[in-house]
């Protein structure tokens, strides 16, 4: 099956910086912003935006990944010792497909108390079987049941997205 680049490199990168500016602009005032990246693409994402948040916000920013079995969803788990009570905490992943992964990815964090939680993907399908809404999205495709997105990391590099 053919792929088709639906989003560059640069394209990502002009992407995640936008979202940057929007997430310092929803959390001014905030003392930490806890940025919870679902393993692996999506704490991939998580850990070049905390960069770009730092070197272009005042935020003060902490990178977490959470793993999560995609077989048995309710076992989400994030390191030992992240205290999240009255936190603002933003849910982060590369894809929304059909937003399961993003609805049980909210169990622990709001077991954990937050004072808020967003919710950001680099891109999103229109179309989703749970009811999952997203705050900031990079890019956002209407697509069919047959249509799959996949992003691709390279390590020290910004991702790329595909269609197929």
């Amino acid at each position: 099956m053919q792929r088709k680049i639906i989003l560059t490199e640069e394209q990502s990168k002009m992407k995640l910086r936008r979202m940057a500016f929007q997430l310092e602009e929803h959390n001014r005032g905030e003392a930490e912003v806890y940025l919870i990246g679902i393993r692996e693409s999506g704490y991939h994402i998580a850990q070049l935006l905390g960069s770009l948040l730092t070197e272009l916000t005042a935020l003060n920013v902490q990178v977490h990944p959470m793993t999560i079995d995609k077989r048995s969803p309710l076992n989400c788990t994030l390191p030992d010792g992240v205290e999240l009570n009255n936190k603002a905490v933003v849910l982060v992943d590369d894809v929304v497909n059909s937003g399961k992964t993003m609805l049980y990815a909210l169990l622990p964090l709001l077991n954990a108390a937050p004072k808020k939680i967003q919710t950001l993907t680099l891109v999103e399908r229109s179309y989703k079987t749970f009811p999952v809404h997203v705050d900031f999205v990079g890019l956002s495709l209407s697509t069919t049941l047959q249509d799959h997105i996949t992003v691709e990391l390279q390590s020290g590099s910004f991702p790329v997205a595909y269609l197929h």
